[in-house]
């Protein structure tokens, strides 16, 4: 047991620092090649803060170990959504002004029903997981075009995005910590993955709960930390973005990697416990998105307690389950 939680926590340090310091260098490089500020903040950030769920679902995929992928990409959502915004709001009241913002959150419930339709055979097929990767693309490429087209038009996330971009590195260390990144997650992903899996078989317990606990929260503390920084510095528009980015990069790219490499069924009542639980949370985001939205006013701190409160009834309940 000793020597799994070591792999846990050494491989859980070095994923959030290494995913950390592949943000930054993939940022700072796509500024150096011209990118626009709008066009890294939408693709770039979003795709890196799902960098260690990616991985880790390429990894577990390829060592048979899908579930713990599924619990993983499923969990990270849950946890974005109920922990780590409920703490941002709890942070500060949300206030949303981005129009691109607006038109994300609901095309993630879109995402999320299309996902669930997909999987409603019981099981994600290597055909389930190429049309979740070229949803993937889709989405990047409209993303692409939506950064572009807000750049013209002057969207207030822009503004966050500029503020947040690594401005005195260089282009050399922008390389070497995109190199570094690159390396150190697979590396930090594999000991994570090797301690998790020991530790849900000592424990007696899935890999689909590991993944959907451990796992899954491990890998949000990088959005967690973005989370706390943006909504402390009044970027709320950057926080949510961030957030429902990676949410969407989750949902597309995780299951559709893990998927695509190898054919796997899903675990009993999944779909009507999990999934729901975590369909449920990004449908109440929307609904009190446009609520809040349409009155002008920022999501009160009570929205984030009560995202708090169902983030640990979840935990507590995944206890008695398990």
């Amino acid at each position: 047991m000793i020597e799994a939680l070591a792999y846990l926590i050494v491989g859980l340090v070095l994923l959030v620092y290494s995913a950390d310091k592949f943000i930054m260098g993939a940022a700072a490089t796509a500024k150096y090649l011209g990118v626009s500020s709008m066009v890294v903040g939408l693709i770039v950030i979003g795709f890196g803060t799902s960098a260690p769920e990616m991985v880790i679902s390429a990894i577990a995929a390829m060592q048979g170990n899908a579930k713990l992928a599924l619990g993983n990409a499923v969990g990270s959502n849950i946890t974005n959504i109920a922990l780590v915004l409920g703490v941002g709001i709890v942070v500060s009241p949300l206030l949303i002004c981005s129009n691109t913002v607006k038109r994300e959150m609901p095309i993630l419930l879109l995402v999320s029903l299309f996902v669930l339709w997909l999987m409603w055979d019981g099981e994600l097929s290597r055909i389930d997981g190429i049309i979740l990767l070229i949803g993937m693309l889709a989405m990047t490429l409209w993303m692409a075009w939506l950064g572009l087209r807000e750049s013209k038009e002057k969207d207030i996330l822009e503004e966050e995005f500029e503020a947040e971009m690594p401005q005195d590195l260089s282009k050399k260390a922008a390389w070497l910590w995109l190199m570094f990144g690159m390396v150190m997650l697979p590396i930090a992903s594999i000991m994570m993955v090797k301690g998790a899996t020991s530790i849900a078989h000592m424990l007696g317990v899935s890999d689909v709960i590991i993944g959907l606990t451990i796992v899954a929260l491990g890998t949000s503390l990088p959005e967690l930390s973005a989370t706390i920084s943006c909504m402390r510095k009044g970027e709320h528009d950057l926080a949510l973005g961030n957030i429902v980015g990676s949410n969407m990069f989750n949902l597309l790219g995780v299951l559709g990697i893990s998927a695509s490499i190898k054919t796997f069924q899903l675990p009993d009542n999944f779909l009507s416990t999990d999934y729901l639980v975590m369909l449920d949370l990004t449908f109440a985001l929307l609904i009190f998105s446009l609520i809040y939205v349409a009155r002008n006013k920022p999501i009160p701190r009570f929205i984030g307690y009560m995202f708090i409160l169902s983030y640990l009834a979840y935990y507590f309940w995944l206890y008695q389950r398990s």
